[in-house]
């Protein structure tokens, strides 16, 4: 039986990319991934949750991270929320897969 992997469950193949679940902490202390978190990847954002500012900074991050334009990254689910899913366009799966399991452990 093969056993899952925390990345399993939280993102998925969407159209001509990839969806991500994820935990937004903002005012943290500065802008990181901080591992995962009730099957979210958890981000700390030094922005504070108005006016969309953790939002494009939880992009720019992601961006950074995925090693995508920002642009290729939008908030489909949750704006308002901590908990939210975004979608990476031109990512494939294995490649999104692949940078996430170096999180798995922290």
């Amino acid at each position: 039986m093969e056993s899952k992997s925390p990345t399993d469950t939280l993102v998925r193949e969407a159209g001509n990319g990839v969806e991500l679940h994820i935990n937004v902490l903002p005012r943290s202390s500065r802008n990181a991934v901080a591992g995962f978190q009730d099957n979210c990847l958890k981000i700390k954002i030094s922005k504070p949750p108005v006016d969309g500012q953790a939002n494009a900074a939880c992009c720019r991050l992601l961006s950074e991270l995925f090693n995508i334009p920002a642009s290729k990254i939008t908030v489909v689910r949750g704006h308002a929320s901590r908990r939210k899913t975004v979608k990476l366009e031109g990512l494939s799966l294995a490649a999104a897969q692949e940078v996430l399991k170096d999180y798995a452990q922290i």
